[in-house]
């Protein structure tokens, strides 16, 4: 999906949201901090469902709570089950899946019961393989709705607070207040756009489960439209199927008083948003590369937002030069030597001392990650060089593939202009050797 950016962006659309209670306070506390994994800009939560422990995307892009890849996760209990088929994001049809009412979810603080869920029974709707950890579902407007909630990017949490006097006076204090629409169960604001020069106000979906900068829907504006230096890409997976368009730099981009200079924009083709029901003038939305550059408050009572600016403000918009999207679609055990040096030992026999030193060799198995070439960008600088998909990764700069996260594989292929990077794949059982150089087409 959308590069080391990538991603998995989601959005369900079938039946209307029955009422829910969200979460609320446990013993008495005002504030509970949650840690969670970025991955890719996007940020990945522990939520114990019906007392069985999964991992969850925080995603203010749905409005109801999604679980999927349960097949290691059996003893997970669901109640009230029914039928229904659900629609999304993506260019083919209606999914089947499953509702369930009357839940409980529990996280470090903080319950949510009679908590709905829609099931995806498909299997290879898996985002796990393109995040690199076990992903079990994505949680949405029952997790926002209630309370104070900030995503602190920089330290890595999530943090409820109670809507009292005290806390908000504080919040205001600290932060750039930005009002928001919720709309749908979702939150909207409306920023500043400015392509080739025509600078235009967009009402854009506040969208935490997006890994890239923004997207912009092309013709619902007449200034909203893709620039001449772009090029097509694969964006993500939907519930509908895969989400394609375009990628290209626009020339600004701005929130409130804080602006960003040349980010990159994704733009959907039209087929990817047909199952889309969108809210009145929106024209896009805004992820995570810009979000992860704040501390985000969500107050969705009251319709508003707050962000103070963090470390990462600064920080250039990159994209996937080499045009590889990889999937995590296994693991192997892989034999490795283990050098074991004994401590010297001295020896004393009629008064002679010899020292002596025992090297031995061990070798021990671990499960190792295997990596796929998913998806590859057509003109691209890994297209070009002859790698095909499905090529299975072997080697990376010369290191073996297994040595790195799905994340820094990512982060690589998206590093600095003009680095190169040599590819040993296992295609039909041979090994061969690709390489390639990261060109900037933007």
């Amino acid at each position: 999906m959308s590069k080391v950016a990538f991603f998995l962006f989601l959005l369900i659309y079938s039946f209307p949201t029955f009422a829910q209670d969200g979460f609320q306070f446990k013993n008495g506390a005002n504030k509970v901090s949650i840690p969670f994994q970025l991955i890719n800009n996007l940020v990945f939560i522990p939520l114990n469902v019906n007392g069985v422990e999964l991992t969850f995307l925080l995603d203010s892009g749905v409005e109801e709570t999604v679980l999927f890849s349960l097949e290691d996760k059996k003893e997970v209990s669901l109640k009230n089950i029914e039928k229904v088929r659900l629609m999304g994001l993506g260019s083919e049809e209606a999914i089947e899946g499953l509702k369930s009412e009357g839940n409980i979810l529990d996280v470090k603080g903080m319950r949510s019961i009679k908590h709905l869920l829609y099931i995806i029974l498909d299997q290879d709707f898996n985002m796990s393989s393109h995040v690199g950890i076990p992903v079990n579902g994505i949680i949405g407007y029952p997790f926002f709705k209630d309370n104070l909630v900030e995503i602190n990017y920089d330290k890595k949490k999530v943090f409820f607070y109670k809507d009292t006097k005290k806390n908000r006076k504080r919040i205001e204090r600290k932060y750039n207040k930005v009002a928001i629409s919720i709309e749908r169960a979702k939150p909207y604001l409306t920023s500043m756009v400015v392509i080739d020069s025509v600078k235009v106000a967009a009402k854009l979906l506040v969208d935490v489960g997006n890994s890239d900068a923004i997207w912009l829907f092309e013709n619902t504006s007449k200034h909203i439209y893709v620039p001449e230096k772009n090029f097509e890409d694969y964006l993500g997976k939907g519930f509908s199927g895969d989400v394609m368009g375009n990628r290209a730099r626009i020339n600004e981009f701005g929130i409130s008083e804080f602006k960003f200079s040349n980010p990159i924009a994704a733009f959907p083709d039209s087929s990817s948003l047909r199952h889309v029901k969108m809210v009145s003038d929106r024209v896009g939305s805004v992820g995570g590369d810009i979000l992860k550059r704040f501390s985000v408050v969500f107050d969705y009572r009251n319709e508003n937002m707050f962000l103070r600016k963090n470390k990462n403000f600064d920080d250039p918009f990159h994209y996937n030069r080499s045009g590889i999207e990889i999937s995590h679609i296994g693991e192997e055990w892989v034999q490795e030597t283990v050098h074991l040096q004994a401590i010297p030992v001295v020896v004393d026999h009629m008064m002679t001392r010899k020292d002596k030193t025992v090297s031995n060799l061990k070798y021990k198995f671990q499960l190792k990650p295997i990596y796929e070439i998913a998806h590859l960008r057509k003109n691209s600088p890994a297209k070009n060089s002859g790698l095909q998909k499905g090529d299975i990764i072997k080697t990376v700069n010369g290191m073996q593939a297994y040595k790195y996260t799905l994340q820094k594989l990512n982060s690589l292929l998206r590093s600095e202009y003009e680095k190169w990077i040599t590819i040993e794949v296992e295609r039909k059982s041979q090994i061969l050797k690709f390489k390639f150089q990261l060109k900037d087409i933007l």
